[in-house]
């Protein structure tokens, strides 16, 4: 009896316990919490962990400390939702792991572990620092010495004498983000004062510096030193899409050049280097960017190498996670979770919050207990992931309501048909089949597969009926009926026929077919698997839609890209049919592979490649071609032989220059074009060699005493055939045997002065210079005759006058001196209130006898005094004049009172100006008369209140009226007057703010 009662009541049981499964779940994180550091020195007296969940009921929330269920009762601890508050924290008892677990009636998880820990940035020592005394050209290095610290994650800056006076790094000055020591590649004088190594600390936002470090530079004669590293990064492990940045500096006199390279292989495509070569970073780095890395230094004087390797691991990566899963009861579970990473994480279970697992997840016969919140957990040295997932439990007798069979089943004559049994279920059901009353069997032509599905082959119209699926659990039972109807099979009855054709022609595809009448028949073309889009392809395919049953395909303008296997496909809703065909295009060759770039030396490098494609045409010849850093643009290369036959596979290039990078690529050429050209060969550096070419446009000369400038063209980089480039320049008086070298290190400067406080001037020189590198000397330039520069004049302008010609203007005029290298005269004026230094200067031709000086203060004192000067230098001023400017003009403006017209004639009137203490007295009055919209006019001049003008014949004209001073000229005020007699007694006046002078 209780056996009976059992199956009657517990499928009841499930399916009440499935509808509230559906309309719960168990918590699912929103926010978890986050390492965070909390700074030992910060006012704000509390820090918080959050932790959010999602849930169905309302979850509830519990914390974890080191593993250790935290009291939350206590009153340091508060919670706002899952947020948990610690107030007032305290090193020595809050640092450490913290955990989120939530939980409802679904089940429990646990939150990834999040790390609370105190930071701290530590003062520098109170002790005074020791001076640095360093000689000249020598390097340096100022050690930083951070404070203690946490967390590691400090930047550094160098202060120069005061705050906020940071020294700007360069080619010669480094600062190490490593240990925040400042190195200088070879001190100068202009590098003595107080240095102070200044530290920051972005996580807690504090920063601090160190006492003063002096450092005093020792006068010497400068010495060359070679590069030497001093900055050497370390083996390095960075993980995966990180960036990494290497340091890499040294010392040395000249400073040293820079060069990163990765060892046997290019370097990363995300690579930057900055800081003048004294940086390398890589970005978001990848497995491949793993390897020997290599800092080169190097000046004239000698070379320094370091190596170090970049490992790059990872963190884990889900490449398959577990997801919700609704699982029938007494069936069996495996749970793919699969993790990725370096090395390889291991994986591990929690269930409801507590260990469960390790490894794979496989469960079998499922109950009701397995149910609840599942956790994959993978991990590895550099970190830990969670997957969250529920697992639900379903029971329930097999139904038809969600998912019924169809009701009519098409099936093609001679075809196979699979009529689908898919109840809903839990466990999983038994099936059986009947036609009509008869109960089928698996036969030859029949098949009952385990998901309850019904396969038929080799269909007649004796198998037309109505088939029924039955489904059977040990919760019940049911079943579902369809109707299976016979078609008439689609078959090809015209197939597509092989096609060869040449790049530009057309091509057809020929494709009919038969099939069903009463049912639909479409045609799907595909090329080598894939289906063609018409609509995309547009411009090359064309399908023929205007005859029934005909699917014929027009390929225009073919491409070689459209070569291949043809496939149609003839479709209905019930069947197929496909028939293929072969499309071979002819045209030029596809691109040779595999660039080797072998055997290099200065001039000339071998090439091997591989053939690539004939397209169905013999490769006739081969192009090589070459391009540089120089030029974007790719250029046929010259080589050996001279010819590339198709059928040869390697050649050498010729006629290069030395101590560049190259890039190759090959173009192969049949009958019917040239092909696309190759992918690009790895970058390569043909060997050096001395310079070949000299020099041009070898000259110089004039400069300042004691001097004697040479000039040259500098070489372009193209002719420099090696490393440490540079000139070398040779110079000797006219008639002396003795030659003087000198050598200029900069490739990209064209002067060099020489000083010599004995050297006469205006002496004949004989002057020649010659490129160096590396490998050797070149030929020196043609030899120039210049001379050294001349002496500065020594005589003294005479019969220097100057004028007052306004409150704002003088005149000054001068005798010339008799010296024939004088290029010029210079004027200088200074108000007697200023110092001397503060004197403005003006410069004329040694044409000119007098200049003006204009914007000057009225009624002012200067001084002026006149020199000459050439390109040695300025002779002696002459005396200094005092001169006193003019009052200024008066600065009010005439009122303009009448304008009357008197036949032909306007009479104007205005009242008198009056000038202030300060202002020149007016000497009369400035009209200037002239059409409106242009500035040219006739002017007249008068000591009356008044004037006459014409009445203009055509258009407006305007009136301006000034007064006029020694000082110069007022301000101006003004009418507008026509010849319109009813505008005759109009008067209109305005007012300009501005001063007009005659």
């Amino acid at each position: 009896m209780w056996f009976l009662i059992y199956h009657l009541i517990a499928p009841c049981f499930v399916f009440s316990l499935t509808e509230e499964g559906n309309k719960g779940y168990g918590p699912v994180f929103e926010e978890q919490p986050i390492d965070t550091i909390y700074p030992e020195e910060s006012s704000d007296g509390q820090v918080s962990m959050n932790c959010r969940a999602r849930a169905i009921p309302f979850p509830t929330y519990r914390w974890k400390l080191n593993n250790w269920d935290i009291d939350l009762t206590k009153e340091r601890y508060s919670m706002v939702g899952g947020r948990l508050v610690i107030n007032n924290p305290e090193k020595s008892r809050d640092a450490g792991k913290y955990v989120c677990v939530v939980s409802n009636i679904f089940g429990t998880v646990r939150s990834s572990e999040a790390t609370l820990s105190f930071g701290y940035l530590d003062p520098f020592p109170p002790e005074e620092r020791y001076e640095v005394k360093v000689r000249e050209g020598v390097g340096a290095v100022l050690l930083c010495e951070p404070p203690y610290h946490y967390p590691d994650d400090l930047s550094y800056r160098w202060l120069l004498n005061e705050f906020p006076v940071f020294i700007a790094l360069d080619k010669r000055r480094f600062v190490s983000q490593t240990n925040g020591n400042l190195y200088i590649a070879n001190v100068e004088a202009s590098d003595k004062g107080n240095y102070s190594c200044f530290v920051s600390s972005p996580s807690i936002t504090k920063s601090v510096f160190s006492k003063f470090i002096p450092l005093i530079p020792q006068s010497d004669r400068a010495k060359v030193y070679p590069a030497d590293i001093k900055v050497k990064f370390k083996d390095t492990y960075a993980l995966l899409g990180q960036n990494v940045t290497l340091e890499c500096f040294a010392l040395g006199n000249p400073v040293p050049e820079l060069r990163w390279s990765k060892y046997l292989e290019p370097m990363p495509a995300t690579a930057e280097i900055s800081m003048s070569g004294a940086v390398l970073k890589i970005f978001n780095i990848q497995y491949e960017d793993e390897g020997l890395y290599e800092c080169e230094a190097e000046n004239y004087k000698g070379k320094d190498k370091h190596q170090a390797r970049v490992y790059v691991q990872a963190s884990p990566e889900w490449v398959e996670h577990i997801n919700d899963t609704e699982k029938d009861i007494g069936s069996d579970l495996y749970w793919p979770c699969v993790a990725t990473g370096k090395p390889i994480p291991t994986i591990r279970w929690l269930k409801n919050g507590a260990s469960f697992r390790k490894g794979e997840l496989r469960m079998q016969s499922l109950s009701f207990d397995d149910a609840g919140m599942y956790q994959c957990i993978a991990e590895n040295t550099h970190g830990i992931i969670y997957a969250n997932a529920e697992l639900k439990i379903v029971a329930s007798p097999p139904t038809f309501e969600l998912n019924p069979m169809k009701k009519k089943i098409l099936a093609a004559k001679g075809g196979r048909v699979i009529i689908e049994c898919k109840p809903k279920a839990a466990p999983k059901p038994k099936f059986s089949w009947s036609k009509g009353t008869e109960l089928l069997v698996n036969g030859s032509r029949i098949r009952i597969w385990d998901d309850g599905s019904l396969e038929i082959i080799n269909i007649t119209k004796l198998d037309e009926g109505r088939y029924t699926c039955f489904a059977e659990n040990n919760r019940g039972k049911a079943n579902s009926t369809g109707v299976l109807e016979m078609t008439e099979a689609t078959r090809i009855t015209l197939a597509p026929l092989n096609v060869d054709v040449t790049v530009g022609e057309n091509a057809t595809m020929q494709c009919i077919a038969s099939h069903d009448p009463t049912l639909d028949l479409t045609f799907i073309w595909s090329l080598n698997g894939f289906v063609i889009d018409f609509e995309k392809e547009h411009e090359h395919y064309e399908r023929n839609v205007m005859i029934k049953s005909n699917g014929e395909l027009l390929i225009k303008n073919v491409q070689l890209r459209h070569a291949g296997r043809y496939t149609c496909t003839a479709q209905t809703i019930v069947d197929n049919s496909s028939a293929s065909a072969d499309l071979v295009v002819r045209g030029p060759p596809g691109p040779p592979g595999g660039i080797r770039v072998e055997e290099i030396r200065d001039t000339a490098v071998a090439l091997t490649w591989s053939r690539g494609t004939d397209n169905h045409s013999p490769i006739s010849k081969y192009t090589i071609q070459s391009k540089t850093f120089l030029s974007e643009e790719w250029k046929d290369a010259k080589t050996e032989p001279s010819d590339i036959e198709g059928n040869m596979e390697s050649a050498t290039v010729i006629d290069l220059i030395p101590w560049m990078e190259y890039e190759f690529r090959i173009i192969a050429t049949n009958t019917l074009g040239t092909g696309e050209p190759s992918m690009p060969s790895q970058r390569i550096r043909t060997e050096g060699a001395p310079p070949n070419v000299a020099p041009s446009d070898v000259g110089g000369g004039g400069g300042s005493n004691r001097e004697l400038t040479i000039t040259w063209m500098p070489l372009s980089r193209e002719y420099h055939y090696g490393n440490n480039f540079g000139y070398i320049v040779a110079f000797k008086p006219f008639g002396e045997k003795e030659w003087r070298r000198v050598t200029v290190t900069n490739p990209e400067i064209g002067r060099y002065v020489h000083k010599d406080e004995s050297m006469p001037p205006s002496t004949q020189y004989q002057v020649k210079v010659k490129a160096f590198n590396n490998k050797g000397d070149g030929p020196f330039s043609l030899t120039a005759v210049i001379y050294s520069a001349q002496d500065a004049p020594t005589e003294i302008p005479t019969d220097v006058s100057v004028k007052v010609l306004s409150s704002s203007e003088m005149s000054v005029s001068w005798h010339h001196v008799s010296d024939k290298s004088v290029e010029g005269y210079q004027i200088r004026y200074w108000a007697a209130h200023d110092k001397e230094a503060a004197a403005q200067r003006v410069q004329v031709s040694n044409q000119e006898y007098s200049t003006k000086l204009e914007n000057l203060k009225p009624n002012t004192r200067y001084h002026v005094d006149v020199s000459a000067f050439n390109s040695a230098g300025y002779g002696p001023p002459s005396r200094t004049i005092d001169i006193i400017t003019r009052k200024a003009p008066p600065s009010q403006r005439p009122r303009i009172i009448s304008s009357v017209r008197s036949g032909s004639r306007y009479i104007i009137t205005w009242d008198h100006v009056k000038a202030m203490s300060n202002e020149s007295a007016v000497e009369g009055y400035k009209v200037l008369y002239r059409p409106d919209g242009q500035h040219e006019g006739k002017l007249f001049s008068t000591g009356k209140h008044t004037i006459e003008v014409p009445v203009p014949s055509d258009g407006e004209y305007v009136v301006e009226v000034r007064a006029h001073s020694e000082g110069g000229d007022g301000e101006v005020a003004q009418i507008k007057i026509s010849g319109d007699s009813s505008a005759a007694t109009a008067l209109r006046i305005r007012v300009y703010l501005k001063i007009f002078y005659f």
